[in-house]
């Protein structure tokens, strides 16, 4: 998995807070309370002696991507990403995804304020396998995937954690701007628009940051573009993938057998077509262990989350003037003041 990938799983507010067993709560709130007595704020862990000078420049960089988001784009900063704290894993925690087989549909937990969500988030390894085995036995698609971030959408004081700063810079900017987006507007059970908006933000944010920053012509602009564009056109892979897949599944000449069995075609055509059309077509490394890595409905959806119908979220830059604050402020008038699918009333909105 790329370390990008990584950088942008979000996982909410759900983990201190979740409509779960008593045990998972408190396992999960004792794990975020941990990581909440050890932040330290920003500046002090700059300005002390000891600290090494890649951690200063990543931290410095933090505060900078966080004054950009709240001075250019007007997103909630709050207290969010102002302190740092240390855990002792390169891995933050483990976060379970579930699907139906013969369905291009996800298995969802229920947690409050973020409504249904099709991930649930484990500090304990082991849980995070033990319930991707219960799942499995229970006839679903599992995936379980690493993360080294998450955000409470602003109900808790963030901290950075240095299981973040190991991102490049471009990472590591656009996953501040990513998450402060989703303390400015987080639409309950709508996971995939709030990744996938959160993902265009955090893309279009770091390519202003940068370019601006630093230069055109600076390696952290081109690297900036060249990740968006990417994106783009990964994106535009997964939905043509799903579309395939939802036009399987929804043959009604098919017994659930036969579905599963035929989508092992699906799957060996989107292979095929990653190796000879899209790899090539790459400017970075990411998205590169598609053809080699497993593929099952849940493997999918917990990608696609963050890469659904960017182009509906390009065109609105581009219909707002290429205005990134003006963009956000837009799309969240359209989708709040329409309700509903968020998804269908930009696509509407851009229609008009």
């Amino acid at each position: 998995m790329s370390r990008r990938f990584v950088a942008i799983l979000v996982l909410g507010c759900c983990l201190a807070v979740a409509g779960c067993s008593p045990e998972y709560v408190i396992r999960a709130g004792l794990a975020e309370a941990g990581i909440l007595s050890r932040r330290q704020p920003i500046p002090a862990v700059i300005e002390d002696p000891r600290t090494d000078a890649d951690t200063r420049h990543k931290l410095e960089l933090v505060l900078q991507a966080r004054a950009f988001a709240a001075r250019e784009l007007d997103l909630n900063t709050g207290e969010s990403f102002t302190t740092y704290s240390w855990v002792k894993s390169d891995t933050l925690l483990m976060v379970v995804t579930a699907a139906h087989k013969d369905r291009f549909k996800a298995y969802t937990w229920w947690f409050p304020i973020v409504g249904n969500v099709p991930y649930k988030g484990y500090f304990d390894f082991d849980e995070a396998h033990d319930e991707a085995e219960k799942l499995q036995a229970e006839g679903y698609d599992t995936n379980v995937r690493p993360s080294g971030a998450f955000s409470t959408l602003g109900w808790f004081n963030d901290p950075v954690l240095n299981t973040v700063l190991r991102y490049s810079d471009v990472s590591l900017a656009n996953t501040v701007i990513h998450e402060l987006l989703h303390n400015t507007l987080y639409l309950a059970n709508h996971v995939s628009f709030n990744e996938s908006f959160a993902n265009f933000v955090g893309d279009r944010a770091a390519i202003r940051f940068f370019c601006t920053r630093d230069g055109e012509d600076s390696r952290t602009c081109r690297t900036a573009r060249d990740s968006w564009a990417d994106n783009l056109l990964y994106g535009r892979f997964l939905n043509s993938l799903a579309l395939s897949l939802d036009t399987l599944y929804d043959r009604t000449d098919l017994s659930s057998a036969d579905k599963v069995r035929l989508r092992e075609q699906v799957f060996a055509e989107a292979r095929a077509r990653f190796t000879s059309e899209i790899q090539p077509a790459l400017r970075t490394t990411a998205f590169r262990g598609f053809a080699t890595e497993p593929l099952n409905n849940a493997t999918l959806i917990a990608t696609r989350l963050y890469y659904d119908r960017l182009d509906l979220f390009e065109a609105a830059f581009h219909r707002n003037g290429q205005d990134l604050k003006r963009t956000i402020h837009w799309i969240d008038e359209v989708v709040t003041k329409t309700g509903g699918d968020p998804f269908a009333a930009l696509s509407s909105a851009l229609r008009n």
